[in-house]
């Protein structure tokens, strides 16, 4: 028995489980799991950002002027949505896409607009 791969030995405890699974039709219930696991993920995105911005940004923030604080947060606010939506509704093809190119240029501008008041310009 110890000269099992560990790879093998794995691949044979998520075969029996899938086998498990699909004989006792929980496929419902799986699908279901999924569901929350994804919902819990986000949330946990969401709580660490909060908590990085309750401890670390929010001083500095207020110090900005309004126009760079509304598109800071205007970026990180579409970043968010971006990001939930690709994890959630999982586009594919030129949906992706776009979701992809929308989350790239929100941290652009996010970033450069922090950078730029930290005076790194």
């Amino acid at each position: 028995m110890r000269r099992i791969s560990p790879l093998v030995r794995n691949l044979a405890i998520l075969a029996l489980i899938a086998l498990a699974i699909v004989l006792l039709n929980q496929e419902t219930a799986l699908a279901t799991a999924s569901d929350l696991l994804r919902v819990a993920f986000v949330i946990a995105i969401a709580v660490a950002i909060y908590f990085l911005w309750r401890d670390f940004g929010r001083r500095e923030i207020q110090l900005w002027s309004g126009r760079q604080q509304g598109v800071f947060y205007g970026a990180c606010c579409l970043l968010i949505v971006d990001v939930v939506w690709l994890f959630w509704w999982g586009p594919n093809g030129p949906d992706a896409l776009v979701g992809v190119v929308v989350a790239a240029i929100s941290a652009y501008v996010g970033v450069r607009t922090w950078r730029g008041q930290r005076g790194f310009y």
